[in-house]
């Protein structure tokens, strides 16, 4: 897979970790000389999609640029259990200041990405893509977000300034969605549009608007079908149909041979399990 741009924030991200779990400095790591030298391996527990490697060595070339790291697999590469990811070596009292730290972005960036590609896997061979929302952790934003992309998502808007999503509460202080969208697409200018609604009746009120995107909020199937039907009548399909709640393993197949264009799921950075990872030293 082609990896995409990182975000411009991985070192601001990591000195934030780096004081929060290091402070005025590392305890333990003063038991080891400071001329003693180590080499460490990270080893895969369970099969996953890796990511975040910029994070990992962002947070060792802050504590001590001289430390090397050599890797075995890249960000979108499928791992396997008991897989060696990669070396490092260097001063041993800085690679044990940053072992918990690396890891903990590590292991988190790969556990979106290893959800965002079963659910990819999953609906394979259909035209629907994964999205993600913006249901991420606090401050990890853009890093999730470039993990959806590394497991075969699609980024939905990065936050509240690049799209405009009119929901519920919108439409009802606006009067009505063609209001509601029509003040909207106002302001976004080039700007994606998009409105959800919640039966098929408000679905072809948004259609007879100027929208780019519908989300259809927790339809059934059949609904859903109805939708995509309604929406190809109208200007061949030009408005792109979205489909989020009730997603899951156990769902996403049915929800994607519908025909919707895209299927949201805020659990791909939202419940995330850390995939299991371990540094092994030799000191």
């Amino acid at each position: 897979m082609n990896v995409p741009a990182l975000p411009h924030d991985i070192d601001t991200q990591i000195a934030r970790a780096l004081a929060e779990d290091v402070g005025d400095g590392d305890l333990t790591a003063s038991l080891i000389p400071a001329d003693k030298r180590a080499r460490a391996t990270v080893i895969s527990r369970e099969d996953a999609v890796l990511c975040g490697r910029a994070w990992f060595d962002a947070v060792f070339r802050q504590l001590d640029p001289a430390i090397e790291i050599r890797w075995f697999a890249t960000d979108g590469d499928r791992i396997a259990a008991n897989q060696k990811l990669c070396e490092l070596s260097g001063s041993a009292r800085h690679l044990l200041t940053g072992e918990r730290t690396a890891l903990n972005f590590l292991q988190t960036l790969s556990a979106t990405a290893t959800a965002t590609r079963a659910h990819v896997d999953a609906i394979a061979g259909t035209n629907t893509r994964v999205l993600d929302t913006r249901k991420t952790i606090p401050g990890l934003r853009l890093a999730q977000k470039y993990a959806v992309v590394c497991g075969g998502g699609v980024n939905h808007r990065i936050g509240l300034f690049d799209a405009i999503l009119v929901k519920e509460n919108h439409i009802a202080a606006a009067g009505s969605i063609a209001a509601a969208v029509a003040q909207a697409r106002r302001i976004a200018g080039q700007r994606v549009v998009e409105v959800e609604v919640e039966n098929l009746d408000e679905l072809r009120q948004a259609l007879a608007t100027d929208i780019d995107r519908i989300l259809i909020d927790n339809f059934t199937l059949e609904m859903m079908r109805e939708a995509v039907a309604i929406n190809r009548r109208h200007d061949n399909g030009r408005v792109k149909l979205e489909a989020s709640g009730n997603v899951s393993m156990a769902t996403i197949r049915g929800i994607a041979e519908t025909g919707v264009d895209f299927i949201s799921i805020g659990g791909l950075t939202k419940h995330v399990q850390a995939v299991d990872l371990s540094m092994r030293f030799v000191l």
